[in-house]
C-alpha cells in the first residue's frame, strides 16, 4: 500500500466562483472533466503524463459540496481500495462511499472514509490508463 497524499478536493456552492478565486488568486490552471460535474486543478508543472513535474506539490479538484465531501479533503493513493477499505473497518473507520470508477475507471478508482476522528478522506487507486 502506497499511502502517499496524492490528491485534494475543495468543495464548492458556486463552482463557476470558485473556479474564478483559485484561477485569479493562485494562477491553478483548471480543466472540467467531460461527462462529470469536476474541475481538475493542477498547481504546478506537469509532465508529459500529467502528473505532478515537481516535488512537494499536488494537484486536486474543484466539486459541488455535497455528501460525503463537505470540506477540504486529502486523497490518499492505495494499490487496492477494497484491501484499504478493510483495513480502514478494522481499525475503526467507517467507509462511506465505496470503490466507483472514475469516469470509464481508465484513469483509476476513487472511494471515501471517515476515519477514527471524524475527518472524511479520499482513496484513489490507479486504472490501467
Amino acid at each position: 500500500m502506497s499511502g502517499e497524499v496524492v490528491h485534494f478536493e475543495i468543495p464548492s456552492d458556486d463552482v463557476g466562483r470558485a473556479r474564478k478565486f483559485y484561477e485569479r488568486t493562485f494562477g491553478w490552471k483548471l480543466s472540467e472533466m467531460g461527462g462529470m460535474e469536476y474541475t481538475l486543478a493542477t498547481t504546478g508543472p506537469s509532465g508529459a503524463d500529467g502528473s505532478p513535474a515537481t516535488a512537494g506539490h499536488i494537484d486536486g479538484g474543484i466539486l459541488l459540496r455535497q455528501t460525503p465531501v463537505k470540506h477540504p479533503t486529502i486523497t490518499i493513493r492505495v494499490d487496492e481500495i477494497d484491501v484499504a477499505a478493510k483495513a480502514i473497518q478494522k481499525n475503526g473507520g467507517k467507509v462511506l462511499e465505496p470503490k466507483a470508477p472514475i469516469g470509464d475507471g481508465s484513469i483509476g478508482y476513487a472511494a471515501y472514509f471517515e476515519d477514527t476522528e471524524g475527518n472524511v478522506i479520499g482513496l484513489f487507486q490507479r486504472g490501467s490508463k
